[in-house]
């Protein structure tokens, strides 16, 4: 019997619940204050909203202490979303960005783990124009002899990483209509230029900030650069 995919489409199409799926897209866990202000409803909406979401196996949520934290049920849950976005029409704010928080989030954001935004793509279409990592079929990448030998420079062994979806996935960036790298790979070279201080995650928020060392490096290693944008952080 085929899927129903009525029930988690219903879930999604409130715009409220919409809201409040796309504002856990970094894979951090949120109150329902949080979720609450970022929906711009009541306190009382949002926990009616929430509770329907976790009934449907779109969150699920953790107890600590008196209070409980929402995060996105899956990593097939932030896929289905991240795919939803691409074939929504284009936010205006993004497309054209004017505020600075909407160019910070087309310049560089994470996507539930993994470098998107426009340095994201850039950085994917380097590591494919150096041949380290190649499109393969079922929206993957395989990763080449000389690109394991890159990413193990970074402390990343692209061997020991595993995943039933594929370690190193095509992921169509909601912004720039083109690929960035996910899965395990996308997560651990996020995490590998982060701790080199190439890239700083906002506090609150999905924004990444390239920072002066991670042009640098990023320039020397791939030839990818921002400071076109004038966005590079001190």
């Amino acid at each position: 019997m085929d899927a129903n995919i009525a029930t988690p489409a219903a879930l999604i199409g409130d715009p409220t619940r919409a809201a409040m799926l796309q504002a856990l897209q970094d894979g951090r866990a949120q109150p329902a204050s949080a979720l609450a202000w970022a929906a711009g409803v009541t306190a009382q909406a949002a926990s009616n909203h929430l509770s329907k979401l976790v009934d449907g196996g779109l969150l699920a949520v953790e107890r600590e202490g008196r209070h409980r934290y929402y995060r996105l049920a899956s990593a097939e849950v932030a896929h289905a979303i991240e795919a939803l976005s691409v074939l929504a029409t284009p936010v205006r704010s993004l497309e054209t960005p004017r505020s600075p928080k909407a160019r910070a989030l087309r310049d560089a954001r994470c996507c539930y783990g993994h470098l998107a935004g426009r340095l994201g793509v850039r950085v994917c279409e380097a590591l494919v124009d150096r041949d380290l990592i190649r499109p393969a079929a079922e929206k993957l990448y395989a990763v080449t002899p000389e690109g394991r030998a890159w990413f193990e420079e970074l402390g990343v062994t692209v061997d020991t990483l595993r995943s039933p979806r594929g370690v190193a996935r095509q992921c169509l960036d909601w912004t720039e209509r083109r690929h960035h790298l996910a899965g395990p790979l996308g997560v651990k070279l996020l995490e590998a230029m982060t701790v080199r201080g190439w890239l700083a995650l906002e506090a609150k928020g999905r924004a990444v900030r390239l920072t002066v060392e991670g042009a640098q490096a990023l320039r020397e290693r791939l030839g990818v650069s921002l400071e076109d944008e004038g966005r590079v952080a001190a």
